[in-house]
């Protein structure tokens, strides 16, 4: 569903679906938590917000600073599937 189109019921629908959803467990780089309340999540948001182009550059610069970073902060694995994850959904918007 894309954030442009969504009628007042679908986003309800979506709120309740949500709000039922358990997770078991935080995956801090394919669904971090803080990333994930409400209905929309925070990368489709961003999307929505901006043209094409500046969402490709914004993907492309969130993996350069996870794998700029990753032998700093202590958690180098994770930040490198940060930037793979980055990499991975630039690849899918080029690819789409």
């Amino acid at each position: 569903m894309s954030i442009n189109n969504a009628t007042p019921d679908q986003w309800d629908a979506m709120k309740k679906l949500n709000d039922l959803s358990i997770r078991k467990t935080s995956d801090p780089v394919m669904k971090p938590d803080h990333y994930n309340n409400g209905a929309i999540e925070a990368i489709e948001a961003i999307k929505a917000s901006m043209p094409e182009n500046e969402f490709r550059g914004y993907l492309k610069g969130n993996a350069l600073k996870y794998l700029w970073r990753y032998d700093y902060k202590g958690k180098p694995i994770e930040d490198l599937r940060k930037c793979k994850w980055y990499v991975d959904r630039l690849i899918q918007e080029v690819n789409s």
